[in-house]
């Protein structure tokens, strides 16, 4: 783990000014630090977006880390107080007090909930950074803090800045508060990312990195998104002989076997048997991680014990030393009249990043749809695709009859048509199936090519064409 500014490099950030014809306009800003000036926050409530891996909670951690440090540049110098949660820890805490009281104070602290309001009452400046609102249990509910909060019938003085998926955006806030958004890694800050993080100011390293990257299209694409160029980087500077990687599916089973082998190299001298093992043997996590993306409300975070259980003690280690999960520890306070008394804390485990959780998701869905059965398609038909895009997309890279049964579904549905290119391109195999669904696709209605859509998508329906074309 480092300290977030040695690793921190800004991608594009965009604030919206309004609508024309329907459309959202959007105008970039200069740095990260104007998200917390006045024409960023007029409305003291702001709703940031960003895609899995772009960089929501780096750049809040960020922001926590200009505030401690009490930058001088930073337009939140003048801040008394910021209040930082991570809102997957929220389940089932309505309080905001309480969650103070759990997830911020020291262990042994002796401030109470009624003294943290006090507290906060006295203070002139206070941010509220919210992370995560696409991970947050309570998301329906109309009954906790976080709802008042963000209704603004709580902390209306207060800036609050709330960070979420773009499909995940709260519907019931967007429309009162300003919207931010990030776009990703140009080819600026991917260099300045490399020289931060990973060789140094070395010019020639740097290039052959960079030179890697624009020599694979769909790699180029793929490393827009800030987590995989940061994997990319730091593999490709560690291994001389770069695979050429055809599919996100290819991309991230080298990466997740970088994460086993870097830790198999340290263990030479102990019995790596079962690490193979467990590398390849991996049913049950997936089967946890696809129940968990699968509910009503998305379940990411888990009782250590409770995992123990389910995995077993040496595979869990294993996915831990690795880097797959993360411990984190919370304050758990008994709902009683003594709550004091009854202090505990909780060892609760998350995977190191959600797209991870949808790695080992796909191959339950994979698995399933491949051995005849169809009901975790129906147990994710009430999720938006694009909100587990990549679940998808693994999905049909894993396996070829599952991949066909998915973009079959897709492809019923008027508004998922266009993700289901992206899945069929994750195919490696072009059978005459896929050249049907091809074949469907582009016969069917006019195929747009839109500025709204990401580069990826724009490539890759040109692909499709191009497929189409070939095969008349």
């Amino acid at each position: 783990m480092y300290c977030v500014d040695k690793v921190f490099v800004e991608g594009g950030i965009e604030y919206m000014t309004g609508t024309s014809g329907g459309e959202r306009q959007w105008d970039k800003l200069l740095s990260y630090q104007e998200l917390v000036k006045e024409n960023c926050l007029k409305t003291k409530r702001q709703i940031l977006e960003g895609e899995p891996g772009y960089g929501k909670s780096t750049l809040t951690l960020q922001l926590l880390y200009d505030w401690c440090k009490s930058l001088s540049t930073s337009p939140l110098k003048k801040v008394d107080v910021i209040i930082y949660l991570r809102l997957r820890q929220l389940g089932g805490v309505k309080s905001i007090f309480s969650a103070i009281r759990q997830f911020i104070l020291p262990m042994d602290s002796d401030i109470s909930e009624e003294d943290i309001k006090e507290i906060l009452k006295q203070m002139k400046s206070v941010l509220v950074l919210l992370d995560g609102f696409d991970e947050y249990p309570d998301q329906e509910s109309t009954d906790t803090d976080i709802y008042y909060i963000m209704k603004k019938n709580m902390f209306r003085g207060f800036n609050v800045i709330l960070t979420t998926r773009p499909s995940c955006v709260p519907k019931y806030f967007a429309p009162h508060s300003d919207r931010v958004r990030l776009t990703g890694f140009g080819g600026e800050a991917r260099r300045k990312y490399v020289e931060k993080a990973v060789v140094g100011k070395c010019g020639e390293a740097v290039d052959q990195i960079m030179r890697n990257l624009e020599a694979n299209p769909i790699l180029d694409d793929l490393c827009q998104v800030p987590l995989f160029l940061v994997m990319f980087a730091h593999i490709t500077n560690e291994d001389e002989h770069m695979l050429t990687f055809n599919s996100v599916t290819i991309f991230f089973r080298y990466m997740i076997s970088c994460f086993h082998s870097h830790m198999k190299n340290k263990m030479k001298d102990e019995n790596v048997t079962n690490f193979e093992l467990f590398e390849k043997e991996h049913k049950v996590l997936d089967k946890i991680a696809f129940e968990a993306l699968s509910g009503k409300n998305q379940k990411l975070v888990w009782n250590r014990e409770q995992l123990l259980n389910q995995l077993g003690h040496e595979f869990y280690y294993q996915y831990l030393r690795i880097g797959i999960f993360l411990e984190e520890e919370v304050l758990n306070i008994a709902d009683t009249p003594n709550a004091q008394d009854h202090i505990q804390y909780n060892t609760e485990v998350i995977f190191f990043h959600k797209t991870v959780c949808e790695w080992y998701a796909a191959h339950y869905v994979a698995e399933q749809l491949s051995g005849g059965k169809t009901d975790c398609i129906d147990d994710l038909c009430n999720l938006d695709p694009i909100d587990l895009q990549y679940l998808y997309r693994f999905a049909c890279g894993l396996n070829k009859i599952a991949g066909e049964k998915i973009i079959q579904y897709l492809q019923q549905k008027e508004e998922s048509k266009k993700f289901a290119i992206l899945c069929m391109l994750e195919q490696e195999d072009k059978t005459e199936r896929f050249l049907k669904s091809v074949s469907d696709l582009v016969s069917t209605k006019v195929t747009y090519i839109c500025i709204d859509d990401s580069k990826l998508l724009q490539r890759s329906t040109l692909q499709i064409l191009d497929v189409a074309s070939k095969n008349q």
